[in-house]
């Protein structure tokens, strides 16, 4: 059973850049989904972005396209998330996740990013964005 821990948070200025990573504790990624959400306060979840471990391309939410970056390191067995370009509605608690058996498109082999799809959460890390 896969566990994420995600790491990587912290304070920055708007403008500035922040990497998180996303590694499986006790399990080894190959086939699954592995999803990046936020939450901020009074908010509800909403997804960010997700890759395939097994290949794929990566689908973005509109609000990080061109700003965010999924990828991963199957030596580290790691998926990182790199935001540039931080807004101050970037704000939140970031969640990895995972899960082998979430919705994929069928041309693209995307994964969804609907956060009901996956079952196994990370902690989170906050992501603090100044103005």
């Amino acid at each position: 059973q896969v566990q994420p821990v995600e790491s990587g948070g912290g304070s920055v200025q708007a403008g500035g850049s922040l990497r998180l990573s996303c590694a499986a504790s006790g399990y080894t990624y190959s086939s699954d989904c592995v999803g990046w959400f936020r939450q901020a306060p009074g908010k509800e979840r909403e997804g960010v972005t997700a890759i395939h471990t097994g290949g794929g391309g990566a689908y973005y939410a509109d609000s990080v396209k061109g700003r965010f970056t999924i990828s991963q390191d199957n030596a580290k067995n790691t998926v990182y998330l790199q935001m540039n370009s931080l807004k101050p509605e970037d704000t939140a608690m970031y969640y990895c996740a995972a899960d082998h058996r979430v919705w994929r498109d069928q041309k693209g082999g995307t994964c969804s990013i609907e956060p009901y799809e996956y079952n196994y959460w990370g902690q989170g890390t906050q992501v603090t964005v100044s103005s």
